[in-house]
């Protein structure tokens, strides 16, 4: 979807300037609309939802394409400000309990600690906690500067929140990202996820990145999880965290709990 394509020195040219961070977080001078739909994302052990990741969707909640294909070098930066500010401030007009998940742009940030700004001012202003705030960066792009992001992501660490690598597995960083950044969440690939319980190798690779993330203290999320015996192979290799349509499918301008048909049979001792 976005590529990091700059050097960390280069990234000061992208179209704000740090005194120009108070308006930057505004729809209205992005130039074009858009809004939200929110999914679960489900704790299957605890019967519960975690989070919501908030999902870009056009004004009258049109597909995501029909927002991102707006998006420019020109007004990358004021678009990722607006999706985070619009982000927070709707899951506090919806009374969002728990953490939303917000995809952000890495190569629309130019310093860290300056575009964290203006998220920290709307999580103030909306008194959404900073704690329940996961940033999602995809892994399926070409990331050319890891060290760069890395530095991104820990700085979003350092500041409180939650931080999660998305569709792990399925791009061109992978384990090296892992290896410069201990994130909170990995989000396994949905394309891993998707027949792994009648796949042998799927189950191989899975099972390999559960491990090493178990071991790295990371929490796994399983997306894309669409049939009960996806849930129940993950499930039993220790992954509770899970978000598909099995579920519920995202909701727009609003947030669901999963149907209560998707839970897996209590276990007895």
């Amino acid at each position: 979807m976005f590529k990091i394509h700059q050097a960390p020195s280069e990234f000061v040219q992208l179209d704000a300037a740090p005194s120009d961070c108070a308006s930057c977080g505004t729809v209205e001078r992005l130039g074009f609309q858009f809004d939200y739909a929110y999914q679960p994302i489900v704790d299957v052990v605890a019967r519960r939802t975690y989070a919501h990741e908030a999902l870009v969707r056009g004004p009258a909640g049109e597909g995501a394409l029909s927002v991102l294909s707006q998006v420019t070098e020109q007004n990358r930066y004021r678009f990722d400000q607006a999706c985070r500010v619009k982000a927070i401030k709707t899951a506090a007009q919806l009374g969002m309990k728990e953490r939303v998940s917000i995809n952000f742009l890495p190569n629309a940030v130019y310093r860290p600690e300056v575009c964290i700004r203006t998220t920290l001012e709307a999580a103030r202003a909306h008194s959404f906690p900073i704690d329940h705030i996961i940033f999602e960066v995809t892994e399926g792009e070409r990331v050319e500067d890891g060290p760069w992001l890395a530095t991104i992501l820990r700085e979003y660490k350092r500041c409180g929140f939650l931080t999660a690598i998305d569709d792990f597995g399925a791009g061109y960083a992978g384990l090296t990202l892992l290896a410069d950044f201990t994130p909170d969440f990995i989000k396994l690939d949905m394309a891993l996820v998707r027949g792994v319980n009648v796949s042998k190798s799927r189950q191989a690779i899975a099972r390999g990145m559960v491990r090493i993330c178990q071991e790295l203290r990371v929490q796994v999320i399983a997306e894309g999880v669409e049939t009960a015996a996806e849930r129940d192979f993950f499930l039993s290799e220790g992954v509770t965290l899970m978000q598909g349509y099995l579920f519920a499918q995202p909701v727009f301008r609003a947030i669901t709990s999963a149907a209560t048909t998707s839970w897996p049979a209590p276990m007895h001792r």
